[in-house]
């Protein structure tokens, strides 16, 4: 609410970008109406010369709410949840908090890359592009992919949610669309089926409406390979 009036915000990104998806998620389990507009920086041809103003580093997604600007996709997922009524998407308790801060930023730091862009894409895109992938690139990136599988697993325990609580947080939401990708490698699924709760937890978050409304179309439906 701004100003006394209700102000729709507006989502810029690409339906395929990871970033993107995280924040979509967050709009949905909070039940926000938004308006979203397409913007693929893979074809700079394509990007309105304004973009830059809003996102000074040219990257996805940005957001807008009424004279509120913003990039970095933790810094909006949060103000989505902070700023709109809805479930809550942070735990109350500060230590739980935090460790939901932790999980973000490890996926940023140190699972994004590998699993993404050094497994997804090279095992899964560019074959599509009919280009070969680079086993050596694929190879490093398992071993850190594996590193992290086995640290977020450790988090979750026997919960159902990786920061703890009833309920899924920020920390789900920033982790299923990187896993989404992930698991679409024959070791990426592999990987996660070597981590029982893991693979659960996944299945478990997958099944929730809004993974099913922000599918990318790079992926489909999240468990279409469930038994390839």
């Amino acid at each position: 609410m701004l100003g006394g009036m209700t102000v729709e915000p507006i989502l810029f990104g690409a339906e395929y970008s990871v970033y993107t998806r995280i924040v979509r998620l967050t709009l949905a389990e909070k039940g926000v109406a938004h308006h979203f507009e397409a913007i693929d920086i893979f074809d700079p041809a394509s990007v309105p010369a304004w973009y830059a103003g809003l996102h000074p580093f040219g990257r996805i997604p940005a957001f807008r709410h009424g004279i509120l600007e913003l990039f970095e996709t933790a810094a909006i997922a949060r103000y989505v949840d902070e700023g709109f009524p809805g479930p809550p998407l942070q735990p109350s308790d500060p230590a739980a908090r935090a460790r939901m801060a932790q999980i973000v930023g490890l996926l940023d730091a140190y699972a994004y890359r590998a699993m993404v862009w050094e497994v997804f894409v090279e095992r899964v895109r560019k074959p599509l592009r009919g280009e070969a992938s680079d086993e050596a690139v694929i190879a490093a990136a398992l071993h850190r992919s594996e590193r992290c599988c086995a640290v977020l697993a450790g988090f979750l325990g026997s919960g159902d949610w990786l920061a703890g609580g009833e309920r899924p947080s920020l920390a789900d939401l920033h982790a299923a669309p990187m896993f989404a990708c992930f698991r679409r490698a024959p070791e990426g699924r592999a990987m996660l089926l070597r981590h029982p709760g893991l693979a659960e937890w996944f299945r478990r978050t997958v099944l929730r409406t809004a993974m099913g409304t922000t599918r990318s179309p790079m992926i489909g439906d999240d468990l279409a390979d469930d038994n390839a």
